[in-house]
């Protein structure tokens, strides 16, 4: 297959001095270009979310690659770019920076559409990766033409050149649509490819109707084999995405409601595995596949404008840093306006930093709004993209480091790094820190051939690492201490891969990857006996046969972040409701009085079939005023739900009650057969009424609740951010959800949402604290 690469190593032949061509001829001398840059990290830039705003008012469940062109392409789902635009048939658009976006245009025409999906199936969520020398695309096919029933969901597959196509599908289905156990189908849609080290390639699909699965793929990538195995419970997740990091494997996906317009509660959660079939458990343990779910929190919603913030990506800077790129909704302008019904879901990209372990969007912060630092996306060291006419900070010491065209008969060129006879060919950069990341796209089209990367300089104290062709192996080491990995003998050397080798913190840790988003063909970490040099070149060699490089970045290693953001602190207690005796003259009922009692030092409250949600409004809360300026509500509750059955909706918690169409709520709560905490909002927009919640948990049969109130300075607006704990002690921090400016909000307790079977609700106590 032919595939086309854009010049974005051009400026190194130049750099080398007269270097002589594969065709004899040669440039010009180094002389005659502009000196290196002693800058190890490129000029710093900026971006503002939602990053596709200049192309599309739309662009949701996002998929990214680089391409080995040097651009960045970006992915999406068939809604309509704009309002009263058509839906298309999956979007791509592309950068060179991650910053600024333009858009390119639709994966599939008429001409090309899959001829086994109906005409009247959308397709969802795609996934990129690059495969044996291809782009591959997987994505979900909402609706086939093998039978008349509708939302038969299933995952397609296209390969193409180049990240822009043309795109030839398959010809079938990945897997074939599931029926579930009752009526119609399993969700089988939102695939994720992820590569492992053993050469096996995995498929995560699935969602809310069936939970997420993995499925092993066959060699072509296009059939699934053997059993899949669920790794979330039912009805939970979907929008896997799955990444290796020292040792684990993180699931990461999106939960609630995607698309709820201006009470969208979606958001991204993950839990880890020492295998890719799980089982996957989060930050204290809990299993994301067991009732009572798990699943540590990676981004929600923080008060500003974005709302419903999920469906991601992930994918590494050039410095090493990763970012996530999800959709989300503007909680103000949550609609296209033609076609109606249809969410207005940008893109947004942000940090996503790893702290203690775990992945978590902007140390915690949640998602951004304004100008923010962007991603590393270019070479530092005078290394330039597609600028033949600056200096590269390399210089020759043998053979020869040449352009030369890669076959396709395009203007673009790649690096071709040729030893001589008798000596291998090497380059050098500029004076590195300590703390360095060298990124390339690597081949080598000789079956003997290596290519090395030596980081530290020409003494002792360098570590090398060699990919070799000829072993078939990633090998990093100092003088005689060598650590090995082997390439899987699937993976082809002579296709592109991206080679990373990072050191920092006193070690070197090199990657080998088909796609680099997450996946691994060889990784080994060294610790060498000494530090590296404080200002040491890094080197680049060729043995044994050519090396071609493209997309070669020397820049200095991201300083991680490794703290998060600090939560906020319940303070004083300020009132208290201990239900040892008459209830508070504060308190006033909702609606008429529950059939509850106090009784032995609690509120003992059965749930009944009342509800506050929808039209009928019937549900009894006990409500007090809210306290001026900043407070936290709080309260202990009791509600044993079980778990595995079918007890929708019993809960019975935190309320914040603004109307009986515009109020907020934090409880433990059974939905279907999962067992977790919501927090729901239900206002009036657009004419109608809307309920929608972020989730979150695990839940135990008693559970704290805190909510805490503060009011933004520039809007007015209240601000609740949700936490809960199973212990008391230990809290885990949601999601926040606003009522407007203006509005005098009671506060208090409810319970309801399902009368079978017979349950009681048990308030141990309701507290007001001060905001610490």
């Amino acid at each position: 297959m032919e595939i086309r690469f854009v010049a974005v190593l051009a400026s190194l032949a130049l750099a080398l001095g007269a270097t002589t061509l594969p065709d004899g001829g040669a440039t010009a001398p180094a002389a005659a270009t502009p000196p290196p840059s002693n800058s190890a990290q490129p000029p710093a830039t900026t971006f503002t979310n939602p990053i596709t705003e200049p192309f599309a008012d739309t662009y949701a469940d996002p998929a990214v690659i680089r391409g080995k062109d040097g651009w960045w392409y970006l992915y999406a789902t068939s809604d309509p770019l704009v309002s009263g635009g058509p839906f298309g048939n999956m979007h791509v658009a592309k950068s060179r920076d991650l910053e600024s976006w333009d858009y390119v245009g639709t994966i599939f025409d008429e001409e090309n559409r899959p001829s086994w999906a109906a005409s009247a199936s959308y397709f969802w969520a795609p996934d990129i990766r690059y495969v044996d020398g291809q782009y591959v695309m997987y994505y979900t096919v909402t609706d086939t033409a093998a039978n008349p029933d509708p939302w038969d969901y299933t995952i397609g597959v296209a390969t193409a050149p180049t990240p822009t196509g043309p795109w030839t599908d398959s010809g079938g289905p990945v897997l074939d649509p599931r029926p579930a156990a009752g009526d119609g189908y399993l969700n089988t849609i939102d695939p994720a490819l992820f590569a492992d080290d053993d050469g096996s390639r995995y498929l995560y699909f699935g969602g809310f109707n069936g939970g997420i699965w993995v499925t092993e793929l066959d060699e072509t990538g296009t059939r699934a084999v053997g059993e899949p195995t669920r790794v979330t419970v039912a009805d939970r997740y979907e929008g896997a995405f799955v990444v290796k990091r020292d040792g684990w494997y993180y699931l990461m996906g999106s939960s609630a409601n995607c698309c709820a317009g201006p009470v969208t509660g979606y958001s991204v959660y993950t839990g880890r595995s020492r295998s890719p079939l799980g089982p996957f458990t989060d930050h204290e343990g809990v299993r994301l596949d067991e009732s009572r779910v798990g699943g540590t929190q990676v981004v929600a919603q923080n008060g500003n404008r974005w709302i419903g913030v999920g469906h991601h990506a992930v994918l590494t800077d050039v410095s090493g840093q990763d970012w996530m790129l999800y959709h989300a909704i503007d909680k103000d302008d949550a609609w296209l306006e033609e076609p109606g019904g249809v969410n207005r879901r940008p893109t947004l990209i942000d940090r996503m930093d790893w702290i203690d372990g775990w992945p978590v969007v902007n140390a915690g912060a949640g998602p951004s709004e304004g100008p923010q630092p962007g991603p590393v996306s270019a070479s530092g060291l005078g290394i330039v993209s597609d600028d033949p006419a600056s200096g590269s900070g390399l210089r020759r010491v043998a053979g020869t480091l040449a352009r030369g065209s890669d076959g396709s008969g395009d203007a673009g060129a790649i690096a071709r790094l040729v030893p001589s006879r008798r000596d291998a060919a090497v380059a050098r950069t500029a004076p590195a820190p300590r703390d360095v990341r060298v990124e390339a796209d690597v081949r080598l089209p000789d079956a003997d051939g290596s290519f090395t990367t030596t980081l530290g300089g020409r003494g002792p104290a360098a570590v090398s690492v060699r990919l070799d062709a000829g072993a078939h192996e990633l090998v990093v080491g100092q003088g005689k201490r060598q650590l090995r990995a082997a390439v899987p003998a699937n993976v082809d050397l002579r296709d592109w891969h991206v080679l990373s080798v990072e050191a920092r913190d006193g070690a070197v840790a090199a990657r080998l990857s088909s796609s680099g988003l997450g996946d691994v063909d060889a990784e080994v970490r060294f610790e060498p006996r000494g530090p590296l040099p404080r200002r040491a070149a890094v080197s680049l060699a060729a043995d044994g046969g050519e090396t071609q490089l493209d997309n070669l970045t020397v820049v200095a290693a991201h300083d991680p972040v490794t703290r998060r953001v600090a939560e906020p602190r319940a303070g004083a207690v300020t009132f208290a409701e201990e239900f040892d005796g008459a209830l508070d003259p504060g308190w006033r009922w909702l609606h008429e009085p529950a059939a509850a009692d106090i009784e032995d030092g609690a509120l003992s409250w059965p749930l009944t079939g009342h509800d506050l949600v929808g039209s009928a409004n019937d549900a009894p809360a006990l409500l007090r005023d809210a306290p001026d300026g900043d407070y936290v509500l709080e309260a202990t509750v009791t509600l044993p739900l079980g778990e595995n059955t079918v007890r929708n909706y019993q809960q019975a918690g935190l309320l914040v009650h603004a109307g009986d169409d515009d109020f907020l709520r934090l409880a433990p709560v059974s939905i279907w057969q999962t067992r977790q905490v919501e927090f729901g909002k239900e206002l009036t927009a657009d004419g109608r009424t809307w309920f929608g919640g972020h989730v979150s948990g695990p839940v135990a049969d008693t559970m704290h609740l805190r909510l805490f109130h503060t009011t933004d300075p520039a809007t007015g607006e209240h601000e609740y951010r949700a936490a809960s704990s199973r212990d008391g002690r230990s809290w885990r921090f949601g999601a926040t959800w606003t009522l407007p400016a203006g509005t005098d909000p009671a506060v208090g307790i409810y319970a309801g949402g399902g009368a079978s079977p017979a349950t009681t609700a048990l308030f141990d106590s309701v507290r007001l604290r001060a905001l610490d």
